[in-house]
């Protein structure tokens, strides 16, 4: 890695930091008060070998006789992001899972969760041990929410400043490759949100030194943009790329979700995305099966491409929000912010989202003023699209973290849309304690420092000032506060109701529905196609996919309040049948009800 403190094969440390506006850089060791000039090289490059420093060493870099910072390529700070970066030596971790090759795609069953609020404990370690709950569920991938370094003691983590370091308070980069190694022990896969899209804004020193990391030419949500195509962007492409290489290789991941890449602005070609991916596919051995997710506002289809063997060009699929939104409004009757955009028409959608992948693939979104929205998805197999009803987004930007459990009344709804989601063929995710009904929030919580705390509480509640329940001040002041401490506490799951009452019917029918899709439809999976869309009566639709063993896989379903009267036919045995006996489908669906369907091919 060329960024960073390395450990040598004879015990010396190279330490090197890109600051192209550094007249002067010096690494300062902890413990002994060690000051020691560093090279200047091409490029903007410093560097120095030393014998002075060892694994566990603590370090900053001096930049012009002024100030010290830690290393941008951290590989642990320990002390937070204020503190001194640490010498890790990553081959002191002796892998026991030298037989893993990683799963192949089409078995992907993901499971969100945020490793703080997981658990009790809020650690790797304390995760770790739900593997075997989660292997039990029916889980194939632990999907985990940025654990990159971030400010305070709590965070979503998509603030973080550290790419390469661990947060400390989720425990050692050696607890958290004991948590892969567990999970890759139970044959679950481990993926790994990452942030490419921004910087947070507490512990960011980069612009002292670097400035070249920011353009003005382009601007997000956060500010100036990260610099990925204008002068001096090829080292601040490089940063990234051997982040995402980083993790694959020295933490053993089995893929990466890369967060909001429509906030990455990059007019050069190839773009970063495309660049990043071709070089993890041929960096990577090609013995493993890692895979790449992301997280796209714009629809873009092309990232999803697909070889003339099956096999993903660059991304193996996209989060498909408009599956989810078009799900909500059905079962909330939400229709405010971007719900705007399915609120005429949820079914269309939702069907579309089915059969094609993405709703939008070029039409014009109302919520965005009517700009045109994605790219034609049809030609797509469903494993390109992640289908799911909720995840910390969906649930976590609401003003007071509201899951589905407690926003909709009406049992049957969730269960409808929750067999819909399971037994599509695309690859389903769940968000941590969805399983179980579970209607503790999920909040938006943080821990700035002061001054900068109190600018994030008034923003968060500033945002909610168009909605008509909050217009009024005294009705934004109700909204948690995110750097409280207590809604950090109040958003940790309740474990201790899974298995009681309505949440151990919850868990049970998560069960039954994820065996279902593990015993009759996962293994026929690959090279899935040819989705046949219906529609009938004012909330029926119907949808069908050939499997790749020539079976059919069929779902009829009811998603309205009324019955619906002689639906189509439907061919095969039945696979699960939710809110209706299975005989009695072939005369009417009752309200929110769901049949699936499995026709054997006939050769």
């Amino acid at each position: 890695m060329p960024f960073g403190a390395e450990l040598g094969g004879d015990g010396r440390v190279r330490f090197r930091l890109w600051a192209p506006a550094a007249r002067a850089v010096e690494l300062c060791l902890d413990g002994d008060d060690t000051v020691l000039a560093m090279d200047p090289e091409c490029e903007g490059w410093f560097a120095l070998t030393t014998d002075r420093a060892g694994p566990g060493t603590h370090y900053r870099f001096r930049i012009d006789g002024n100030w010290q910072i830690p290393d941008p390529a951290s590989r642990a700070q320990p002390q937070g992001v204020h503190g001194p970066s640490a010498v890790v030596d990553p081959r002191a971790w002796r892998w026991g899972d030298e037989g893993w090759r990683g799963r192949p795609w089409h078995e992907a069953v993901f499971y969100e969760l945020h490793v703080g609020t997981f658990t009790p404990e809020g650690t790797f370690a304390a995760a770790a041990e739900r593997l075997d709950y989660l292997a039990d569920l029916g889980i194939t991938a632990v999907e985990l929410m940025p654990v990159a370094a971030f400010a305070g003691a709590r965070g979503w983590g998509y603030d973080g400043v550290y790419p390469f370091a661990p947060f400390a308070g989720y425990g050692t980069p050696e607890q958290f490759k004991a948590l892969v190694e567990a999970a890759h022990a139970r044959g679950l896969m481990v993926f790994l949100d990452v942030v490419y899209n921004h910087f947070g804004p507490e512990g960011n020193y980069l612009h002292c030194y670097a400035p070249a990391f920011f353009t003005e030419r382009h601007h997000t949500p956060w500010g100036a943009a990260i610099n990925f195509d204008g002068p001096d962007s090829h080292w601040v492409r490089r940063f990234f790329i051997e982040n995402a290489l980083y993790w694959l290789d020295e933490y053993h991941l089995d893929g990466l979700r890369l967060d909001a890449v429509h906030a990455i602005l990059d007019d050069s070609s190839p773009d970063i995305l495309v660049e990043l991916a071709e070089t993890v596919h041929a960096r990577i051995d090609p013995a493993r099966r890692v895979h790449l997710v992301l997280e796209n506002d714009h629809n873009a289809a092309h990232y999803l491409a697909r070889e003339q063997t099956g096999a993903p060009r660059w991304y193996a699929a996209q989060w498909n929000d408009d599956l989810h939104h078009a799900a909500h409004v059905l079962a909330t009757g939400e229709d405010s912010g971007y719900y705007t955009d399915y609120r005429d028409a949820p079914l269309s959608h939702l069907a579309r989202c089915l059969g094609e992948g993405f709703a939008y693939q070029g039409e014009a979104s109302r919520y965005r003023g009517g700009i045109a929205r994605g790219e034609p998805s049809a030609a797509l197999a469903p494993e390109a699209f992640v289908g799911f009803l909720q995840n910390h987004d969906q649930i976590g930007n609401r003003a007071f973290g509201e899951r589905l459990a407690s926003l909709v009344d009406d049992a049957r709804r969730l269960r409808a849309l929750a067999s819909l989601v399971l037994l599509a063929p695309s690859p389903p995710l769940l968000f941590m304690g969805e399983e179980w009904g579970s209607r503790r929030p999920f909040l938006f919580f943080c821990d700035f420092e002061p001054g900068l705390a109190e600018d994030v509480t008034a923003g968060r509640r500033r945002e909610f000032a168009r909605f008509a329940a909050f217009a009024e001040p005294d009705a934004r002041e109700r909204i948690p506060d995110p750097n409280a401490a207590e809604t950090f506490a109040a958003s940790r799951l309740d474990w201790q109701r899974a298995d009681h009452g309505e949440h151990a019917q919850w868990l049970a029918s998560y069960r039954h529905l994820l065996a279902l899709r593990r015993t009759h439809i996962q293994p026929r999976l690959p090279a899935a196609h040819g989705a046949r869309l219906a529609r009938f009566g004012e909330r029926g639709l119907g949808a069908c996919w050939t499997l790749s063993d020539g079976a059919r896989l069929c779902v009829l379903a009811n998603l309205g309040a009324d019955p619906v009267s002689e639906p189509p036919v439907a061919g095969g045995s039945v696979l699960h049948a939710e809110a209706l006996e299975a005989h009695t489908a072939a005369s009417s669906l009752p309200p929110w009800s769901v049949l699936w369907t499995l026709e054997e091919s006939a050769s």
